[in-house]
């Protein structure tokens, strides 16, 4: 399976602080945003990976991840000429996709939570259709909502109801089969001008392959496109990260996935070792001894 994050926001939710730097490199806590979906692809066990950046924005993402091999992974950039949607990941990314299946994570999307690596893998395990989370809220009707059946069937989404069917939301993370590419290729810009991965997801629905996997309470997501969830979220994972476990921590997942190697480990955490963050990754490799 292929991996993409689609990072060409202009993040205009978040002027002014965005106009020097791209959304996905702001900082989340400690660590730049795009870090939390990269290590969510990681996590997946996914290793060649698509990153998609604004126009002339390529350098400074290259400077951060280079080509992902301090990482274990293979990272490979690729520029968004014109915001058309986040359906157009596919189309910009076909050629990368080529005949395999892909997982899309949004750049400002966050998740957490306890065994979330097994939800991964649940999805990753749909060898057929798409997979998408359905993300439990109180109150779901400013949302894009899932309605599903107790084998996580698919049954609705509908944007922004009235009067929603179910408490789940549709968060920015799909796993689909290399039909994507065609189903993308076949949908028609919407009223603002975009393609909507709403629609690639209604394409699946319509053929009975489009496949939910529940997070409930115990998960925590953010769509950390605005400058209240972005503060929000710096402060949540500040909370767990309090607690000793580390998020969105590149280095440790492909060590603990047997990418990289202890010294390579050590190597990293030297780095960095008058921060907290370098400090975890020097314990990391205390705890192994």
């Amino acid at each position: 399976m292929k991996g993409i994050i689609l990072a060409a926001g202009k993040g205009t939710r978040l002027y002014p602080i965005t106009r020097p730097v791209c959304k996905p490199l702001l900082p989340v806590y400690d660590k730049p945003m795009i870090y939390y979906p990269l290590n969510l692809l990681m996590t997946a066990g996914i290793r060649d990976i698509l990153v998609i950046v604004p126009p002339d924005d390529q350098e400074p993402f290259v400077n951060l991840l280079g080509d992902g091999s301090k990482y274990g992974v293979s990272i490979a950039y690729i520029e968004q000429k014109v915001q058309r949607g986040i359906a157009d990941a596919f189309l910009i990314g076909a050629d990368f996709i080529g005949g395999d299946s892909v997982c899309l994570a949004l750049g400002d999307n966050i998740f957490y939570g306890p065994a979330f690596r097994q939800k991964l893998r649940i999805a990753m395990k749909n060898k057929e259709g798409a997979t998408i989370f359905g993300y439990y809220v109180a109150d779901p009707r400013p949302f894009g909502v899932v309605e599903f059946d107790q084998n996580g069937k698919a049954i609705s989404i509908e944007e922004k109801p009235a009067h929603p069917k179910s408490n789940y939301i549709v968060p920015g993370l799909y796993f689909y089969d290399n039909q994507v590419v065609e189903i993308a290729r076949q949908v028609q810009p919407s009223d603002r001008g975009e393609l909507e991965i709403t629609s690639v997801n209604n394409a699946y629905l319509d053929r009975g392959m489009l496949n939910v996997v529940p997070l409930g309470g115990e998960f925590s997501w953010f769509d950390a496109g605005n400058a209240d969830s972005l503060y929000e979220a710096a402060g949540a994972i500040r909370a767990a990260q309090r607690s000793g476990v580390m998020l969105g921590c590149l280095e440790e997942t492909a060590f603990r996935n047997g990418w990289i190697g202890r010294e390579q480990l050590l190597a990293l955490a030297k780095d960095m070792e008058k921060t907290r963050y370098g400090h975890y990754l020097q314990a990391v490799l205390g705890d192994l001894e």
